[in-house]
């Protein structure tokens, strides 16, 4: 029996916390001899996990050569791929899986022998496009990165479309989308909750605007309650948010829970709420996990007019749009909706939870692996 291919897993996070990579591994572990390579401990079913040091930054310390655009210079100076590229050096895999802009650059730098497979989390020469300064000193560098190394990958993919329309009239490559997609759950959904609770779970980051929610429930209907799950990506300003939030009427925050037990935790609810302003580009074009958590959880969903979310939402009849990204605009639609609709809103979840899973996404990482890797067919998702 042939030896199985071997496949590197690169990503600069914490992989056993990270679900879109996590979700990559499970895809991976029983066709391939995976290797993960990333901060934390190994996550399961691998065959070595290459841990880097907690303290490695992932982002560019060196400002003078960011300034002066000595970017090679930058890129291989930033701590976490100083770190990584001695423990990776040596070692040959048949094909790399890496995760994001920056591993890019390393991940072909280790030459495997049948290349390099990019998936790309976001438009990285937009990722922080709000901020005078990053667009004037970083943007140069994420677009020179992307310049230089895109087209050397065998294949692309990003996390929506809008995304992979970009990333194909500026850097010229094919670029397929696997979303964001939760794994499929099987469940039923729950009966309406008088008041109605309203869940938003969201990365603490003031650019996210969270504090809108806050507002919301200043002067929200009676029959509603809200519940934020908010990760302490900022600490400063989840500390913030919960300082303007003590003694909002029908206001919870409620502490984080780890990403396996997420789904259930969240059909503990009726509506989740994805309101994300579009502060930058990535935003502009989000299509984010808790969209597709949201359905495996059986509930309905209220969302700005993201145009990645509208267009799944109103296909399936998930839940509503509001028409602006206002306070006020969220808080009238809010007050009109009824269980009845939200009833309505959660049986089209149930019914749209297995096309919107996981499972059904990820044929294109599939395919392309296996394309990558020269392996056959035979098995469906091989």
């Amino acid at each position: 029996m042939p030896a199985r291919r071997s496949l590197l897993i690169l990503s600069f996070s914490n992989i056993r916390s990270d679900p879109r990579v996590l979700k990559q591994v499970q895809l991976f572990r029983d066709r391939y001899d995976v290797t993960t390579c990333g901060f934390g401990d190994a996550p399961d079913g691998v065959v070595e996990h290459i841990e880097v040091a907690p303290d490695a930054r992932t982002w560019v310390d060196d400002k003078v050569a960011i300034a002066l655009r000595r970017y090679e210079r930058a890129y291989w100076g930033t701590a976490a791929v100083a770190d990584a590229r001695p423990k990776l050096e040596g070692r040959r895999f048949d094909g790399i899986l890496a995760n994001d802009l920056t591993a890019v650059p390393l991940a072909l730098a280790l030459e495997p022998r049948f290349g390099v497979h990019g998936d790309l989390h976001e438009f990285a020469p937009k990722e922080k496009d709000d901020d005078l300064r990053w667009r004037l000193a970083v943007a140069p560098y994420m677009r020179w990165l992307c310049r230089n190394y895109l087209p050397k990958l065998v294949s692309v993919t990003t996390v929506a479309r809008g995304i992979a329309d970009r990333y194909e009239a500026d850097y010229g490559v094919t670029v397929g989308v696997v979303t964001n997609a939760a794994p499929y759950a099987e469940r039923e959904p729950r009966p309406v909750h008088t008041p109605i609770r309203l869940i938003h779970s969201a990365a603490g980051q003031r650019y996210r605007k969270l504090e809108n929610f806050i507002e919301l429930m200043k002067d929200a209907p009676a029959d509603v309650t809200l519940d934020m799950i908010v990760m302490p990506n900022e600490p400063d300003y989840v500390a913030e948010l919960k300082a303007m939030g003590e003694g909002v009427p029908g206001l919870t925050f409620r502490d984080p829970v780890p990403y396996d037990r997420l789904v259930e935790t969240l059909a503990e609810y009726d509506v989740s709420m994805t309101f994300l302003p579009p502060t930058n580009f990535n935003l502009a074009h989000a299509l984010p996990n808790k969209f597709f958590e949201a359905v495996q959880a059986r509930l309905a969903l209220i969302i700005g007019p993201s145009p990645e979310m509208v267009t799944i939402l109103e296909e399936y009849g998930l839940g509503a749009v509001v028409p602006d990204f206002s306070v006020e605009s969220l808080r009238a639609l809010i007050a009109r909706i009824t269980p009845e609709q939200v009833a309505a809103w959660k049986a089209a979840s149930h019914v749209a939870a297995r096309p919107l899973s996981a499972e059904s996404q990820q044929r294109q990482w599939a395919d392309a692996i296996a394309a990558m890797l020269h392996v056959g067919a035979e098995d469906p998702l091989a």
